[in-house]
Formats: structure tokens, C-alpha cells, sequence
């Protein structure tokens, strides 16, 4: 009977062991091939997205239609917002990098912004009334933080094929293609380095909504 019990002890353990790892394995499909989480870190986004939400990201939001001004991107920032930099090691590294995967620490080389400009387009600011000019027309950005004014920088940027402008919600505090107008690359973005598109808040509770394309 000893040796039956710790067989089945065993045999249970194997059990769950393999279902742990079948979940892990199961899930990481998921997010890096339909949706993703991602924590989000600063006011930039407000009021659309908090500081401390959790959002799921759809990678596959874009699939089957062109990323348009208006949309409300996740995107990989490394090379261009963040600078090329080494690690702290690779314990260090696998801690940080277990956390962001979790969502419950933010990941620095992961931005969400806002798309006003398109391959093609001409965005400048600001008009005679003071608000952001896309191709000549002067556009009014329900979405804007209250009091913000649409740029405290003065700009105009031409949009290259295979590149987006992007700007903060909270204009007033969002690190955005703005900050990069002298850097290389002059603050565009490659569409090739978008992740995908928020669609639902999932934390804290109490702000737990879909993000509808309205929104976006």
C-alpha cells in the first residue's frame, strides 16, 4: 500500500507538472501571436489610460486594415524612443523581464501614443486658432487631456512611407515624436514596430472596460 501511495503521489505531481507547462506554453502562444498585456507606466495617455493600468493588447488589430490617424498604438520603442542600451545582467534582466511578461512592472522599451500622422501627410502646429493642422485642415482633438493646449512646440514634419507620427494624449507631459524632432530619424516611427492595438483595460478593478475604436 506504501509503495502504491507514492506512486500515485508521484504520478499526481508529474500530473501537474505537465499541466503547468502545458498552460505556459498554451499561453505564451497567445501573447505573442493574438494578445498581449502590457503595464502602463505614465500619464501620457490620460485620460484614455492611467498610470498602473493593465491593457490587453489585440496583435493582430492591424492584420487586416492600415493603421489610421486616430488609432491608439502599443509599440516597441527601442532604437528610436529608447536608446540602444545593455542589460544588468542576466538574473537581473530574467527578474525584470519575468515581471513586465506578468504586467506588474512596465517595460521601458514598450510605448502606447496616439497616431496623427500618416505615410504622406503633413502635421503642423498650430493653426492660427491655435489648434494641430493635418494636410492643411485644422483638426480638433476631442481626446486631448483637459487644459492641454495640442502643442507647446512649435513643428512641421512631412510623413514618409513606412513611418507614423505619434503624440501623447497629455500633451503636456507625453514623451512623443515631438521630444525627437532632432534626434536621427527626426521622432518617426516604423510601422513595422507597432505591437498592436489596446483593447481592454483589465486593471484595477475598478477600471476594468473595453476600449472601443471610438476611444481609440
Amino acid at each position: 500500500m506504501t509503495y502504491a501511495k507514492r506512486q500515485s503521489r508521484k504520478l499526481g505531481w508529474r500530473f501537474v507538472v505537465v499541466a503547468v507547462l502545458a498552460l505556459f506554453l498554451v499561453l505564451a502562444l497567445v501573447r505573442n501571436l493574438f494578445m498581449d498585456l502590457y503595464y502602463i507606466p505614465s500619464e501620457s495617455m490620460e485620460p484614455l489610460l492611467l498610470t498602473g493600468d493593465r491593457v490587453l493588447v489585440s496583435r493582430t488589430a492591424f492584420a487586416n486594415a492600415p493603421i489610421q490617424r486616430g488609432d491608439v498604438v502599443v509599440f516597441d520603442g527601442r532604437g528610436s524612443f529608447t536608446p540602444w542600451k545593455s542589460g544588468a545582467g542576466p538574473v537581473a534582466d530574467g527578474i525584470v523581464a519575468a515581471g513586465q511578461w506578468l504586467g506588474v512592472v512596465p517595460n521601458d522599451n514598450i510605448y502606447v501614443k496616439r497616431v496623427l500622422g500618416v505615410a504622406g501627410d503633413t502635421v503642423k502646429c498650430c493653426s492660427a486658432e491655435g489648434l494641430l493642422e493635418i494636410n492643411g485642415v485644422p483638426v480638433t482633438e476631442s481626446y486631448l487631456f483637459p487644459g492641454d493646449a495640442p502643442s507647446d512646440l512649435v513643428f512641421e514634419v512631412t510623413v514618409p512611407q513606412g513611418k507614423l507620427w505619434l503624440m501623447g494624449d497629455h500633451r503636456s507631459v507625453s514623451l512623443d515624436s515631438r521630444s525627437l524632432l532632432g534626434a536621427p530619424g527626426g521622432g518617426l516611427i516604423s510601422t513595422d514596430k507597432v505591437i498592436g492595438a489596446p483593447v481592454a483595460n483589465i486593471w484595477p478593478p475598478a477600471r476594468i472596460h473595453a476600449i472601443h475604436g471610438d476611444q481609440r
